[in-house]
């Protein structure tokens, strides 16, 4: 009896052990890959945009160790004879996670970090305003979206140089491998056409219509079934079958400033993770059914998001509070929040980066920059709804000048409006235009504006102190007040 108990009970342990593999394998990887336990040899890398930096996070502990400082922030980076990197944006590595790819919009760059030592290794330099970088899955090539052209260039995965050219729709915004890489997906964001190319050969076999013209970010599912894509400027995303005829299967109301999306496999099931900047949640998925599981509040500005080696986390970056949030995967829930440098932007999670040593080479602490001031817009109207998230305004510090940088949400959809200073709390008085907007179909922009901004909002200064308002219409002519500032 003992013996038929003991070979039950080893049944049952193998069966399960086989329903755990079902869900092995990470993005970008195949759903056949193993699973890599979170270790203190992975990194969480996230570029920074406005200090000019890559972060990098021990997620074993969720500890920053330390910054990779590709440039200066403002005003050192408008030298002429500036030689560092402006707006590090994008990034991907490779798929033997020895190498980060790191995209800088503002001097259209690669740079190429070796993951061990944090060691800048090359730099290539592309067309205007390079977007996403990402490595085939043979590691043989690197695919850039040069977003202010019309094509992809084709870097070699080993010497980096580019050896050539894919002509796609204008604006391309993202690419990313289906999991046997045979194709590659690749979304636009200035026009409402994905297009499928061919990895082998680099010719365009597929095409999908976007529902509008801005594409950020797009993932596919590791079982080779599915992509899904956002857009930022209706808050939808949709998914399409990752094999031809690639057919559109589904479009999801998101919610406003819709950023970013990725996969994660755990105990559960197969989950798409949504960032969703103008209500500061990430809003969970399944793949089979599309039924939303899970909303979750995680801070300002969610952007860039990875899940890690075994899906049983997903890290954000919190573009509007300099932040790095951590989430169980199983509870959705978030265990922590990590400071990190300004405004983060793409991230990925990259399990063993550090095989051997403890990876503090050419780290430098965070310093300036971690230095921001947060803000809060809300609206004038009574009528407001009460589930409407107020605009959240960050000031990063650049020495004696800020970027500004607001999320603002609520507003009609298509109109243009004005980020002003009033002198008086109410917003009474007369308006000093910061930056006009137009607002996207979804009643929301990202605003920037740089200036010595805090000094005017504090008090005790020799002028009086400036308060941040929103009004309608334009820097000529600025029509009704609408939002201001509560904090």
């Amino acid at each position: 009896m003992r013996s038929k108990l003991f070979t039950l009970t080893l049944l049952i342990g193998t069966a399960a052990a086989g329903l755990g593999s079902a869900f092995a394998g990470q993005v970008p990887g195949p759903a056949s890959a193993p699973d890599i336990p979170v270790s203190h040899r992975d990194r969480v890398y996230a570029a920074e945009q406005f200090s000019n930096t890559v972060s990098v996070t021990d997620p074993a502990d969720n500890k920053l160790l330390g910054v990779i400082r590709l440039g200066d922030p403002q005003p050192g980076n408008l030298a002429p004879l500036y030689r560092g990197q402006v707006l590090v944006h994008g990034m991907g590595f490779s798929p033997d996670h020895k190498t980060l790819a790191v995209v800088s919009i503002g001097t259209n760059s690669v740079t190429f970090i070796d993951t061990a030592t944090n060691a800048i290794k090359h730099v290539t330099y592309l067309g205007r305003a390079p977007h996403e970088a990402f490595f085939t899955l043979d590691g043989k090539e690197v695919w850039v979206t040069v977003r202010g052209e019309d094509y992809i260039a084709v870097l070699d995965g080993h010497t980096f140089a580019e050896k050539t050219r894919i002509k796609v729709p204008g604006g391309p915004g993202m690419q990313i491998f289906s999991p046997d890489n045979k194709y590659g997906y690749v979304c636009s964001s200035f026009n409402p056409e994905t297009v499928v190319i061919s990895v082998a050969d680099h010719k365009i076999v597929g095409h999908v219509k976007q529902e509008s013209p801005f594409c950020p970010d797009l993932a596919a599912t590791p079982d080779g079934k599915q992509v899904w894509f956002t857009l930022k400027d209706v808050g939808r995303t949709q998914v399409f079958d990752a094999k031809p005829p690639f057919k559109l299967i589904k479009t999801l109301d998101t919610g406003p400033i819709t950023n970013h999306v990725n996969i994660v496999r755990n105990a559960n099931g197969m989950f798409a993770y949504v960032t969703v900047g103008g209500l500061n949640q990430i809003k969970v998925f399944r793949t089979d059914t599309f039924e939303q599981v899970a909303t979750i509040p995680v801070g300002k500005l969610p952007h860039g998001l990875w899940p890690a080696g075994d899906g049983t986390r997903v890290y954000v970056g919190l573009e509007n509070a300099d932040a790095l949030a951590a989430i169980d995967t199983l509870t959705n829930t978030v265990i922590a929040t990590i400071p990190i440098g300004q405004a983060p932007q793409a991230l990925t999670y990259v399990p063993n980066a550090v095989p051997e040593g403890d990876g503090m080479q050419n780290l430098q602490p965070l310093g300036v920059a971690g230095q921001a001031a947060q803000l809060t817009l809300a609206s004038v109207s009574a009528a407001a709804s009460a589930e409407a998230k107020p605009t959240s305004v960050t000031l990063f510090d650049q020495g004696l000048t800020q970027v500004l940088q607001a999320a603002v949400t609520g507003l009609e959809p298509k109109q243009p409006y004005v980020l002003a200073l009033a002198s008086q709390p109410d917003g009474g008085g007369a308006l000093q235009p910061l930056a006009a907007f137009m607002t996207n179909p979804a009643g929301s922009a990202i605003v920037n504006a740089v200036g010595p901004i805090r000094q005017l909002a504090e008090s005790g200064q020799d002028v009086p102190s400036r308060y941040l308002v929103v009004a309608s219409g334009t820097a000529a002519k600025i029509g009704k007040l609408v939002q201001v500032q509560t904090k």
